[in-house]
């Protein structure tokens, strides 16, 4: 029996995912041309240019970093926005817990 020898994983940034799914997309590069550009698998490269397309579009994958700098930054800002609100939200709460238990501010 064969044993099948995997390549070790490579990881790519946003920025290389969205150059390489921006030539097969504007540049007409096919999928086979950007593996052997990048060393990524085909199901890599067919996720990066769909993502791209999707966002082209105008809509996230959802759990996925965007491609774009443009949109990964406003993800950033939505993130830190909704911890922000519940950081908010405990605080309201503790506020409440403390005048509650304390006479003095009653």
């Amino acid at each position: 029996m064969t044993e099948k020898i995997r390549k070790p994983r490579q990881n790519f940034t946003a920025d290389q995912r969205h150059e390489y799914a921006k030539l097969m997309v504007i540049e007409n590069y096919s999928n086979q041309q950007v593996m052997d550009i990048s060393g990524a698998g085909y199901t890599a490269v067919a996720r990066w240019k769909e993502q791209y397309l999707a966002e082209q579009k105008g809509s996230f994958i959802e759990g996925k970093t965007a491609l774009n700098p443009d949109k990964r930054r406003i993800q950033e800002l939505e993130k830190a926005l909704s911890e922000s609100k519940l950081d908010v939200a405990l605080l309201k709460k503790a506020t409440a817990f403390f005048i509650r238990d304390n006479p003095a501010l009653k």
